[in-house]
């Protein structure tokens, strides 16, 4: 791991060299880290601005790039890889293996976070890594994208979307319909896709807060529930 005070670092992984940040509270129990949608990357300011509300509630935060900066280049003129499910979901499983071998993070319960196609991403990780990923939340994502993964997760699982983003609310009742562990459908009244209404945003940050802090701090487990 190279890193600097700030707390931006790289990630050397099997397959890339990724960008990242990591921020570790006093005292941190647990970790969330976050998989971003199509064409963003870990500048997303919705998902930093999630991170430092899990910072307040004492949850380390990783934001990472899930292309590496030759990856990223090419996909803005071509868009071959932010769709491409399979590698995305490969790459967070890096992530999560070298999360694990990091002296700093190696101890702490991992939760993973997941906006629009990253949601696809952080479920089939978790269905992948049962005794790693202890909780999960997809925000305004496309889960129905983890396909046949999706009966196999086991972390709790919290799907937001907005009431209004009505082709997104389908699909993510879909995918729900298929996840047989602790799971949660919140559905954000009046909201948009981006949750650009007063006030949406605030309460998805708090909702998604609140279930890290339940399955990843307060100490309950899928078996015994909150």
């Amino acid at each position: 791991m190279a890193g600097n005070d700030n707390g931006s670092l790289t990630l050397a992984l099997a397959d890339a060299v990724l960008e990242g940040a990591l921020v570790l509270p006093p005292g941190a129990s647990a970790i969330v880290a976050f998989a971003h949608g199509s064409g963003s990357s870990r500048f997303s300011p919705r998902n930093r601005a999630a991170a430092q509300v899990f910072n307040r509630a004492g949850i380390g935060t990783l934001l990472f790039d899930l292309l590496s900066p030759e990856e990223k280049s090419l996909d803005e003129v071509t868009q071959e890889f932010r769709f491409n499910i399979a590698l995305l979901s490969q790459r967070l499983a890096g992530v999560i293996d070298w999360l694990r071998r990091q002296p700093r993070t190696g101890h702490l319960h991992l939760g993973l976070f997941g906006a629009e196609t990253g949601a696809a991403a952080v479920l089939i990780a978790a269905a992948e890594h049962p005794d790693l990923v202890r909780a999960v939340v997809c925000r305004g994502g496309r889960p129905d994208l983890a396909g046949r993964f999706l009966p196999k997760v086991q972390a709790p699982s919290l799907l937001i979307v907005g009431e209004r983003d009505t082709s997104l609310l389908a699909l993510n009742r879909q995918a729900a319909g298929q996840i047989s562990c602790q799971h949660q459908l919140e559905i954000i009244a009046g909201a948009s896709h981006l949750f650009e209404e007063a006030g949406t945003l605030d309460r998805v940050q708090q909702l998604a807060s609140n279930w890290f802090v339940t399955w990843l701090v307060a100490g309950h487990s899928p078996e015994t529930g909150p």
